[in-house]
């Protein structure tokens, strides 16, 4: 059974652990939004290439992350999770000093695929030590502040690349790397030492197929919009999802050392909330993105207001994380994932109702964004918290990626949703129309992952 090895836990500085861990954490999530802003400054200084295909800046990111998000943490899990954290992040600063260099297109791409590597690896490994760092009491209080933290990478993406946008693009990139070059020199000193499981070669034909089959899904839901939900290329992403995933489950259920292991499904709650991150993000994916389409093109504001306006919601996430301790203390965590759900979705339906052609920040987007940020610090920390708490200590880092991954899943689904409800309406009328309906639709994912709570174990006292 995995330990920390290096001290006694009582020797370990979990706030130390927590500061080293969630400024990668923070780093990697960052990374999801803050390129976004930077676009169309890239497209101009590599000679007006067009936005298609510098699309693939995000969705190259996007593919390798999730992809490879499982296979990194059964590494980690046999490795050791601290070297793999070090590793991950290492990769990650490494990439972002070079897509601050790039040249062209697909010399930014391919340093993008490096990122995207780096923050797989040190995702899962950083939930990880957090589990390993903290005593059982502690647990879902650290990891709710590790979810809390993803959740800051979210509020602060938009405005920062809004800001650092107006000097030079390459900032965007460069941000990270002093962050990073901090995080790894402290995470040497106080990270504990973690080892590996200790266990035979993992499977590496169902790590391959694993990467493979999730990369096919992330592949076909993110360029479903642009070549056509029937084109060849969308089938045949699909198809390569679900013969690999077929190959991955036989595969995981001959081997001596599967990626996931079986019996992993079995850990009290674990699948249950997998399926919650899955429904919340499809919910959370298709509002974040709503609101940047409406306030970008029915209001015309520009990326900086956008991310401004937006970052109150995302902002509240840590602070609900926190405050919410209390109320799973006496409720339980089920009914505060049931109440985060039903929140969110209140949030939305606000806007279907509230917003209007006419440009109304305090009156009509506020509301609904504060109330989405209460759902989500309601329902993603502790989530993450039910979802982990009933793992062993030896797959606490292989968990943790299943649990990551499903989110990334839930993203793209739900990006993928609202761009199909959406779609290119003709007037603004029509637009109010089905923003207002695809608001609505967001707001019935939401309801529907809280109802995973109902179905929530609550650990046994004593």
């Amino acid at each position: 059974m995995t330990s920390v090895t290096a001290a006694p836990r009582a020797a370990i500085d979990l706030r130390k652990v927590l500061v080293v861990v969630n400024a990668g954490v923070l780093l990697s999530s960052l990374d999801l939004f803050i390129v976004n802003v930077a676009l169309s400054d890239i497209a101009a200084d590599f000679a007006g290439v067009p936005i298609a295909e510098l699309s693939w800046v995000l969705n190259a990111y996007a593919i390798v992350f999730a992809a490879l998000l499982v296979p990194a943490g059964r590494l980690g899990d046999r490795s050791g999770i601290r070297t793999t954290f070090l590793l991950g992040l290492g990769l990650f600063v490494l990439g972002s000093a070079l897509c601050a260099t790039a040249w062209n297109v697909e010399s930014l791409v391919g340093f993008r695929i490096l990122q995207a590597a780096g923050a797989a690896v040190l995702t899962p490994a950083s939930l990880g030590l957090v589990l390993a760092a903290s005593p059982p009491e502690r647990r879902p209080m650290a990891v709710r502040l590790w979810v809390a933290f993803g959740g800051l990478g979210a509020a602060l993406g938009p405005v920062l690349g809004g800001i650092l946008v107006q000097a030079d693009w390459r900032l965007v990139f460069l941000v990270n790397v002093p962050i990073g070059l901090v995080a790894l020199l402290a995470g040497v000193r106080v990270l504990p030492v973690v080892p590996g499981d200790g266990g035979g070669l993992p499977d590496l034909r169902g790590a391959v197929l694993a990467a493979l089959a999730v990369a096919g899904l992330v592949l076909g839901l993110v360029q479903g919009p642009e070549w056509g939900w029937s084109s060849p290329g969308v089938l045949g992403a699909f198809a390569l999802a679900v013969l690999c995933g077929i190959g991955f489950a036989v595969s995981s259920a001959r081997h001596h050392s599967p990626i996931v292991a079986p019996a992993l499904l079995r850990a009290p709650n674990f699948a249950l909330m997998t399926g919650n991150a899955v429904f919340f993000n499809i919910a959370f994916g298709g509002m974040l993105l709503s609101v940047v389409l409406w306030a970008q093109t029915a209001w015309g504001w520009s990326a900086l207001r956008t991310g401004l306006a937006i970052a109150p919601g995302p902002l509240l996430v840590p602070i609900v994380a926190l405050l919410a301790g209390r109320l799973i203390a006496r409720v339980g965590p089920g009914p505060v994932i049931m109440a985060g759900g039903v929140v969110f979705g209140a949030g939305t339906l606000w806007w279907s109702q509230a917003i209007t052609l006419h440009p109304d920040y305090a009156g009509g987007l506020l509301g609904g964004m504060l109330v989405t940020g209460v759902g989500v610090g309601l329902v993603l920390p502790t989530s993450f918290a039910v979802g982990t708490g009933g793992l062993p200590p030896e797959r606490f880092a292989t968990g943790s990626a299943v649990l990551s991954t499903a989110r990334q899943v839930g993203l793209a689904v739900g990006v993928a949703v609202l761009v199909a409800l959406v779609g290119t309406p003709s007037g603004p009328e029509r637009a109010l129309e089905v923003f207002h309906r695809a608001w609505i639709v967001i707001a019935v994912f939401a309801a529907l992952a809280g109802l995973f709570g109902l179905a929530v174990r609550r650990p046994r006292q004593g």
